[in-house]
């Protein structure tokens, strides 16, 4: 029986691989181009070629060096380099240990009818060229022999030396590791149907300490990706494949435009569920992405392997339909196949949700409902998905959990397709319940949200008759907001709330909240109210709980230690135009409230307060606002340009010191 693999998912390659790399020394950079003496000598066959051989009559001239694809010639091809110097007629290249005091950082390039002879300013540059012109000549040589052999033996010997000569050359530079890998790749094009499973393992062996700090090419990911269709239980996959997925990965910057990369990883993960225990692999190998610490520190991570699920998924279905049309029908095998694709998948989302870090984005990826409608048809798919959906609504942040709902008004969102009666509830109401729960105890516009799932009364009546306390709350606020005109709707509320202790209890309580308020909003009281500094939320709500406020038009909390928690008394009063929160703690929630009841509102000082854009620009809902101040707050200019225009009638607003000054 095969064993698993699961255990871990190694970051380096094997230790034999990774010591080629430690290189020790000087490095230099690839020389293309660069001024340089030169002096050429012809074999010394004769007295006279001796004598003007001898380092007396020797003549050194002055050239623009270039090193080409396939040779060494000059930008003035006069002189000793009137003919370039072809790489296939070098013999050999190295320094002159001996030579004279006055020239000495020279090397010599042996040919077949003299030397050539070049002489640097210091010992570095020499070294430079050296390195540079034995890299040019290797490229050269291994390129042509590997791209006229046939031989498959031969094709793997070739690579593994061109590796090492990459591995080990001082130079530093991307094409040292990236010509072997787009020659590689070339000649994978040109023999892949002839090299056998253990000559494709060869390669893939000899290829894999060029990427560890390298992408690899797109053909490279095609070849990669037939071993692990092929393969898919290799121990190449976790040993050698691993680290480049990592890679990619962690620095892939768009799949559209390395299509091949993305299919690469699709390949790979396919193989790791293919492994004992496969579905924990893959959810071992997304948490060793997102790594041990609470925040990823690599932010690219999260949106490569969401487009990798996406597509994936994406491709489940697009593969079902096409057997559908061809065939009629699908055989058990082929739905088995695309079953446990499809789960996989489902499993990275579900791991990736998991991640507090992760979740805002994977949610915002996630509310459009980026999937086809197949997929949400599908029973598989609805249920795997329940706990991607439940992390968000148990999620506590109002960028995370507000993403249940429809991407824009209008268009529905997971909230609305998990609804009790609709194709992906599976579950009686169970998740539906979850997610209206974080809903309506967001702080996030409860009236507005309110309204917007009246045409959801049913269901929530119906969960509120199996006691589900978000739905009986949802009831209660319908009645409470006046957000229902219906009567006989009314009633069948009232009816639905009694019907358990516990809705019979919340209705009461509302019942006694809209006495109280009906108190409140009774004409009569102060029309101006200024509550002394340091009062706080509580005294606020005990002062208005003491009489009749119908009439208070101004009220002014400045220097006071409320917070956003009073907006809820605020909301309260109806007649209210001006209201001074300058130096308090009411922040973004509260202003979302009070931005959404009190239209009656002219004058609102926000004068150092903690407000931000987020809340800002829920003040456009307040279209009888005069006056704004918004002075020393985080106002942004472009939220300030957005307000001038939703709110012509606004006169004044002092933006001094804030971003829009």
């Amino acid at each position: 029986m095969a064993t698993s693999r699961d255990e871990h998912f190694p970051v380096a390659l094997n230790k034999q691989n990774s010591t080629k790399n430690n290189k020790t020394g000087p490095r230099y950079k690839l020389v293309h181009q660069g001024d340089i003496q030169v002096c050429r000598l012809n074999h010394t066959r004769t007295i006279i070629s001796k004598i003007m051989n001898s380092k007396y009559l020797r003549r050194w001239e002055s050239h623009r060096l270039e090193l080409r694809d396939h040779e060494i010639g000059s930008t003035t091809p006069t002189g000793f380099l009137e003919h370039p110097v072809s790489y296939s007629s070098v013999e050999e290249v190295n320094i002159i240990s001996r030579w004279d005091a006055g020239q000495k950082f020279c090397l010599r390039i042996t040919i077949a009818d003299g030397s050539l002879l070049l002489q640097a300013n210091n010992a570095y540059l020499r070294d430079q060229w050296l390195y540079s012109i034995l890299w040019k000549r290797h490229i050269y040589k291994y390129e042509k022999l590997l791209k006229n052999s046939r031989r498959p033996e031969v094709l793997v010997k070739e690579i593994k030396s061109m590796v090492d000569y990459s591995l080990s050359t001082p130079i530093h530079d991307t094409s040292v590791y990236q010509f072997p890998l787009e020659l590689v790749s070339e000649i994978l094009q040109q023999n892949e149907e002839f090299l056998s499973k253990i000559e494709h393992e060869n390669i893939i062996v000899a290829i894999a300490p060029l990427l560890e700090k390298n992408h690899p090419t797109q053909e490279i990911c095609d070849f990669f990706s037939k071993h692990c269709r092929n393969s898919p239980r290799s121990k190449i996959v976790i040993e050698l494949f691993t680290p480049v997925v990592h890679r990619i990965l962690k620095h892939n910057m768009d799949f559209g435009k390395h299509p091949r990369s993305r299919a690469f990883i699709t390949e790979y993960i396919q193989a790791l569920s293919s492994q004992n225990d496969g579905i924990r692999v893959v959810k071992n190998f997304v948490k060793t992405m997102h790594g041990p610490t609470s925040v990823c520190p690599h932010p690219r991570v999260l949106p490569n392997l969401v487009a990798v699920c996406f597509a994936a998924i994406y491709g489940c279905y697009e593969d079902r339909k096409t057997f559908m049309l061809n065939n009629n029908s699908i055989s058990s095998y082929i739905m088995t196949e695309i079953h446990d694709r499809l789960t996989c998948y489902l499993a990275i989302l579900e791991t990736m949700s998991e991640f507090e870090d992760w979740r805002p984005n994977l949610a915002s990826f996630l509310q459009p409902i980026p999937f086809p409608d197949d997929a949400l048809a599908d029973e598989v798919f609805t249920v795997h998905m329940c706990p991607v959906l439940r992390q968000f609504a148990l999620d506590s942040r109002c960028e995370v959990h507000q993403s249940l709902l429809g991407i824009r008004e209008g268009k529905e969102g997971w909230f609305h397709l998990y609804c009790p009666g609709n194709m992906a509830c599976e579950d009686e109401g169970e998740l539906f319940g979850t997610m209206l729960k974080a809903l309506i105890c967001c702080c996030c516009k409860r009236k507005k949200f309110l309204v917007s799932i009246i045409k959801m009364i049913n269901p929530c009546m119906l969960l509120s008759l199996r006691e589900n306390e978000a739905a009986m709350e949802v009831l209660c606020g319908m009645l409470e907001h006046e957000v229902i005109e219906n009567n006989d709707l009314k009633m069948q509320i009232i009816t639905t709330l009694q019907s358990t202790a516990s809705g019979k209890r919340m209705y009461a309580a509302t019942c006694d909240r809209q006495i109280a308020l009906r108190e409140l909003q009774q004409k009569g009281g102060p029309k101006k109210l200024t509550l002394p500094s340091k009062s706080t939320d509580a005294d606020l709500a005990k002062m208005l709980s003491s009489g009749s406020f119908g009439n208070l038009e101004c009220l002014s909390l400045a220097f006071t230690q409320v917070s956003s928690a009073c907006a809820g008394e605020l909301i309260k009063l109806p007649s209210l135009r001006y209201l001074n929160l300058w130096s308090t703690q009411f922040g973004d929630t509260g202003l979302q409230l009070i931005s959404e009841h009190l239209h009656k509102l002219q004058v609102l000082n926000l004068c150092e307060t903690p407000v931000t854009d987020k809340g800002l620009q829920c003040l456009a809902g307040l279209k009888n606002l005069r006056k704004l101040n918004l002075n020393s707050t985080s106002l942004s200019a472009l939220t300030f340009e957005s307000l001038k225009e939703k709110l012509p009638g606004l006169q004044e607003c002092d933006v001094r010191y804030t971003e829009a000054w």
